[in-house]
């Protein structure tokens, strides 16, 4: 009990101020099921040597995206994070804080949010963003509940072309909200009529570009109807280097832009921590999740940084809170924040143009093998392609060769009958043996 101070007593009192006989009846809603019967299947106790040992050689049956030919994308992207960044969010100050409450001790802190937020915006295109989001997915759900409280509505219209994680991220939070929900069915050539969807009880459009089968979507016309009829567009991307090659979504007339910053500064990480960027027309400011930073002066006329906006309920009353996120990936965004000033901006336009030159040097390779279809027409570091063999059989024979060769669509959408299809990506640290490898690998496995 060395961990666990209470006491029998403590426990019986708790208890009985909740109304409940024994700690067993907390799990009473649980289905009996999946109550564990017994501890789990680990050794009780290891030495500090023992345990690393085991991690390690556990550790070693993964294939590090660094160690072999890599071309998984669709979401999470491998590019080159410069080794200042790593060197600089590691400094204590930075490393060890956690949240502003007190900008008089936090300057440092709110600062870089304050610089963040500037770059996101002119990311995006957009006149205002918030300091960040936990993820692209939970972020584009906020940003469905913050059109509902704009428009008065409670009806989204999904694009088939939307990550499938995002859909079910927006249909969840509905189905808890009980707002209605249109998601189009999975759309790989981008010729979907997602205008037919909107009238006048719609809240807003989610359409994301490049989409998650590696398609540039045209966003003006379809902000034009959303607009005719009151909705609000809100523009989606999962690849925050697009915007250094491609039109911005605020130029095409978008309300609400949500997308992942995963790509600029941090690492793909086994899947998060990641971190979100959320950007919106300065009329909706206050129905922006999370919080804002901004920039005044002191008594002595001192630059300073405040909170300026602070919705989330940690900061207010939980009923008038816009969200009940708890926290602004802060480390995350730093570090995106970090690598996007070493970039700047001809430097990120500079690696888009590189991203985009190998992405279509690949796709180009891959249009002569035979039992190989490039099923796109414009994309930007990503593609789909058809094989004449189910895609998933073709990934892990070519993981077992040593190269891990994208993503099936049938691990995203397994019930949408695109067994044959594969989401491939081409980002700077491709090299051109990197792209050999895949060609040569698939012309033998077809």
């Amino acid at each position: 009990m060395r961990y666990l101070p209470l006491t029998d007593t403590d426990r019986e009192d708790m208890l009985a101020r909740i109304g409940v006989s024994d700690v067993d009846a907390l799990f009473s809603d649980v289905p009996a099921g999946k109550l564990l019967k017994a501890p789990v299947d680990l050794p009780r106790a290891r030495g500090e040597l023992e345990v690393e040992r085991i991690l390690g050689k556990m550790a070693g049956k993964n294939t590090a995206a660094s160690a072999v030919p890599f071309f998984v994308g669709a979401g999470a992207y491998k590019h080159h994070v410069p080794a200042t960044v790593d060197h600089l969010i590691q400094r204590s100050e930075f490393l060890t804080s956690y949240t502003p409450y007190q900008p008089e001790i936090a300057q440092g802190t709110l600062q870089y949010l304050f610089e963040f937020q500037t770059q996101v915006a002119a990311l995006t295109g957009m006149e205002v963003a918030n300091a960040s989001m936990y993820d692209g997915s939970t972020g584009t759900g906020e940003a469905v509940l913050m059109a509902h409280r704009v428009t008065r509505r409670r009806k989204a219209v999904l694009s088939g072309g939307l990550h499938p994680h995002y859909t079910a991220v927006v249909e969840t939070l509905s189905e808890m909200a009980n707002d209605e929900v249109v998601a189009l069915k999975p759309d790989v050539s981008a010729s979907e009529d997602i205008l037919s969807q909107i009238d006048d009880s719609t809240s807003c459009v989610v359409v994301q570009s490049p989409d998650v089968f590696g398609n540039l979507r045209d966003l003006k016309p379809i902000a034009e109807k959303a607009h005719a009829h009151g909705a609000l567009l809100i523009a989606v991307f999962t690849e925050v280097v697009s915007l250094g090659a491609v039109v911005p979504p605020g130029a095409q007339d978008a309300d609400i832009v949500v997308g992942e910053g995963q790509s600029i500064g941090n690492a793909l990480n086994f899947g998060g921590p990641y971190v979100g960027l959320f950007a919106a027309k300065s009329k909706y400011i206050r129905q922006m999740p999370g919080r804002l930073c901004g920039e005044t002066v002191d008594s002595a006329g001192q630059r300073g940084f405040v909170l300026t906006l602070s919705t989330r309920e940690q900061h207010i009353r939980r009923d008038k809170a816009t969200s009940n996120i708890c926290t602004n990936s802060g480390l995350c965004v730093l570090a995106f924040t970090i690598h996007m000033t070493l970039l700047g901006q001809t430097g990120l336009a500079r690696l888009a143009e590189v991203n985009h030159a190998n992405a279509v040097k690949l796709a180009d390779a891959l249009a002569g093998v035979e039992g190989v279809t490039v099923l796109n027409d414009s994309f930007f570091n990503e593609f789909t392609v058809k094989l004449k063999k189910p895609a998933a059989e073709v990934v892990e024979v070519l993981a077992a060769k040593g190269i891990l060769a994208g993503v099936p669509v049938s691990r995203l959408l397994p019930k949408a009958g695109l067994d044959d299809l594969l989401i491939i990506a081409s980002t700077e640290v491709n090299t051109d043996e990197d792209r050999a490898a895949l060609v040569a690998a698939l012309v033998e496995v077809l």
